[in-house]
Parts: structure tokens; sequence; C-alpha cells
């Protein structure tokens, strides 16, 4: 047990916890090109343990429920803390959204592996997964460039891009909630 929970991709999992508590501080005191860097290592850290776990075939129990249960601490976290960041539009029915489908798909997903069948990730949630963290990135670039004055003549740009991908977040969050919903319906109807 102890050398499945100390693998590669589990520790690397694991780093997101105080990766995610040093992107909450720098959200909470306008560190924002720190809380940029942190956020950036955190999601490399997403694909490295994949991608790791899949090279060297180090797929485990605990490493199936701890790499989705940190990717929420860290994205949910971030986008809690930035609901009193007003340039960042995120208000608090979008965090609502998309915490309420973090539990509502992590509850699914252990009432239907509890039957014994596996309830994986899709491509869908996997969509839903880049869109945050490109948003997260997006809103820490466009702090970090207001803040310091650079680039000021591209802002406008930038926000509208922003924006647009805010909101196709907000879809794909909603409706890969909702195909988890239809998924696991199927396999209780069964």
């Amino acid at each position: 047990m102890p050398s499945e929970l100390w693998n590669v991709p589990n520790c690397l999992s694991l780093s997101r916890l105080p990766l995610a508590a040093g992107l909450f501080a720098c959200i909470a005191t306008d560190a924002w090109l720190l809380g940029l860097i942190i956020f950036s290592i955190a999601a490399f850290t997403d694909w490295l343990d994949g991608w790791w776990a899949r090279r060297f075939k180090q797929f485990t129990a605990i490493g199936r429920s701890l790499d989705p249960l940190t990717d929420k601490v860290l994205i949910g976290g971030a986008f809690i803390y930035l609901i009193p960041v007003k340039e960042s539009l995120v208000l608090p029915w979008m965090t609502t959204v998309i915490i309420s489908r973090e539990l509502l798909v992590t509850g699914l997903r252990g009432m239907v592996e509890a039957t014994g069948v596996k309830f994986a990730a899709d491509w869908f949630g996997k969509l839903k997964t880049f869109l945050q963290c490109v948003v997260l990135i997006g809103v820490l670039l466009l702090q970090t460039l207001r803040t310091n004055g650079w680039f000021v003549e591209v802002l406008t740009p930038l926000e509208w891009a922003y924006v647009i991908l805010l909101y196709a977040m907000l879809i794909a969050t909603v409706g890969s909630g909702v195909q988890y919903v239809v998924k696991a319906a199927r396999i209780f109807s069964k």
C-alpha cells in the first residue's frame, strides 16, 4: 500500500494541494504573475501525472481518485477566490455551476464505481478541464498585464477572447455534467 501511494503520478497529484494553497494566496494578495506561474506548474503536473501513469503503467486505485480530487480543489478553489476580483468577470452563479457539477459527478462516480463499473473521465470532461485551465491562465495573465501596465493596447482583444472562453467553459461544464448524469442513469437502469 505505501508504494502504491507514493508512486510518481500520485506524488505529482499530491503536489497540487500546496500549489493550490499558493495560488489562492496569490489571488488574495494580487500577486498575479506568481499566481500564473504557480497555476501553470500545477496544470503541467496534471498532464504529467496522467502521462507518467500511462507510460510506466503506474495506475492505482488511489491515483484514480486522488488526481481528480486535487484538480477539483485547485480549480474550484481558484474560481471561489476569483469571485471578489471584479475584472475576472467570475460571478457567484458561475462558480456555483462549476462546483455543483464537480460535486454531482464525483458523487455519481462513487455510486457507479461502488457497483463495480468503471466511470472514467471522457472527452467532454477532459474538454471541460482544459477550458477551465485556459480560463484560469487567461484571467491570471490579464490581471498580470493590467497590474503591470504591460501591453495595455492589446488588452481589449484579449479581454474579448477571455469572455468567449469563460462562457465556452461554462457551457462545457454544464454539458459534460449532463452527459455524466445520462451515462450514470443508463448504468443504473441496467
